[in-house]
């Protein structure tokens, strides 16, 4: 069956696949729903794109993806509303700090109101996906990677543009242990740090690999010139509560600007918690811990949304926090944004785009 938009044709797929998932048992980007995205652009524009069913890509194997490493992503949620309806949160966000990261990795920008319109096309396409639940939503991954067929250190001429979705329960399942990591480096300044560029994921495994050896779920990571201040927490933001202030390292061409930390930090704002942007050092960190005055500590992210860290290890000392059922803010602040994003709270932000 084909249907049209004013940019981009749609083609749904005859056979679902809805009826074989296991809705509540989900592993966190193992399943994939019926249909995807796909836009290329050659010959110096975006070429008219397509929503099709969920399948392979057939590419040159001298596509400069597998050699240069041009490759972005992003990572959006799609809610199910207490009402029944879906509502996208805050894609404008992820759609600005997609094309900033093409603009870093050399790439074409992806018109917005075309990214928006694509994205809501897809989502309420595929809406009997996103799942209900406490921790379940609708995971959206749209990326962008070069196809030039050409083995030569340039910006490729050709590039494909996707989105795909997949239903997902949490991605941590409890609290996490982290380790400040004072040897290898996530990103360097004037590098791609601030990008959701694919190396940058590429170059933490081995290091997140060594953690998990020592017991750990996630590295805490610190800056390349020093390793004296604390920058991201894996695939989140780092946030402290010390003395009852929330402390934010602040975003730089090394750290990642983050939507669900943005959120995070604009709702404790408004509900009257005090909120410091700034660096935060190891030192500051280790003392905090060791004083009592660090009562709190999480990551925010899309996949994580608000993850506490139960452990932080830092200069070989492992530092337990206190039992998070007496926690205080962190609590509260899930409670707003997982509100807020379902529906079950008024959205006092304009946050969630209904599809």
């Amino acid at each position: 069956m084909i249907e049209t938009s004013p940019s981009f044709d749609i083609f749904i797929t005859e056979t679902s696949r809805l009826d074989q998932v296991d809705f509540d048992h989900l592993e966190f980007g193992r399943v994939f729903s019926d249909h995807m995205f796909l836009m290329e652009y050659e010959d110096g524009e975006w070429q008219r794109g397509r929503i099709e069913p969920y399948g392979p890509f057939t590419m040159s194997p001298a596509s400069m993806v597998f050699h240069y490493g041009q490759a972005i992503f992003e990572g959006m949620k799609a809610y199910r509303q207490g009402n029944g309806e879906v509502s996208l949160f805050r894609p404008g966000m992820n759609i600005a700090r997609f094309n900033k990261s093409a603009v870093r990795m050399c790439m074409p920008e992806v018109p917005e109101d075309l990214f928006m319109e694509a994205l809501a096309a897809l989502v309420k396409l595929d809406s009997n996906w996103v799942p209900g639940g406490s921790e379940a939503a609708l995971y959206i991954r749209p990326f962008m990677i070069a196809t030039d067929a050409y083995v030569g250190v340039q910006a490729s001429k050709k590039y494909a543009f996707s989105i795909f979705t997949c239903p997902v329960n949490a991605y941590y399942k409890g609290p996490v242990r982290v380790k400040v990591e004072t040897s290898f480096t996530r990103a360097t300044p004037g590098g791609t740090g601030f990008a959701k560029a694919a190396g940058n994921y590429a170059g933490s495994l081995y290091p997140s690999m060594q953690a998990r050896e020592e017991g750990y779920d996630q590295l805490i990571w610190t800056d390349a010139m020093e390793h004296k201040y604390i920058e991201e927490c894996g695939t989140m933001n780092a946030m402290f509560v010390l003395n009852g202030t929330i402390i934010s390292p602040e975003t730089s061409d090394t750290v990642l600007d983050g939507v669900t930390r943005n959120s995070v930090l604009t709702l404790a704002k408004d509900l009257g918690i005090p909120v410091e942007i700034r660096k935060f050092s190891i030192t500051e960190l280790q003392e905090g811990l060791e004083s009592g005055a660090l009562t709190e500590a999480f990551g925010a992210g899309t996949a994580a949304t608000i993850k506490p860290m139960s452990e932080i290890g830092v200069n070989g000392k492992r530092y337990p926090l206190s039992d998070s059922d007496g926690w205080q803010i962190v609590p509260w602040l899930l409670r707003e944004l997982d509100g807020n994003r379902r529906g079950e709270i008024t959205d006092r932000f304009d946050w969630n785009i209904p599809v």
